[in-house]
């Protein structure tokens, strides 16, 4: 690591790692959750996004991977890597806001763990920018 970048930047780094790449286990669990056992997600109302839960499973699945693939390279440390990290959180609040009707408290817990990742990896990105 080079000298100058701050505890407080590389310490706000590695909790954005972490939790995108936790962010994205439980989108992946989610996932194989609605493929598994389609009947476990019951929506009460119609709305826009009211995709069969079986295709919302395999986005959970998808986005899930990715959300944790971009954890694992901000661990890396390259600035790429936290601009990624960022747009998919950005990803994963959407798909959670509109997966809202299926599981609405699991939702907003996720969107609520994006918006610390997003924080986390802009609050000092030129402290930690090599």
């Amino acid at each position: 690591m080079s000298e100058n970048r701050s505890d407080l930047a590389v310490g706000l780094s590695v909790f954005a790692g972490v939790m995108l790449i936790m962010v994205g286990v439980l989108h992946a669990i989610q996932g194989l959750v609605a493929l598994f056992n389609d009947t476990f997600f019951v929506v009460g109302e119609e709305w826009v996004f009211s995709f069969d839960v079986t295709t919302w499973g395999w986005i959970h699945l998808l986005v899930g991977i990715l959300v944790a693939f971009a954890g694992f390279f901000v661990f890396q440390g390259a600035v790429w890597a936290r601009t990624v990290g960022v747009l998919i959180a950005g990803l994963s609040v959407i798909l959670n806001f509109a997966w809202l009707p299926y599981y609405p408290i699991w939702s907003l817990i996720i969107i609520a763990l994006d918006v610390f990742v997003i924080w986390a990896l802009t609050a000092h990105g030129r402290d930690v920018a090599a």
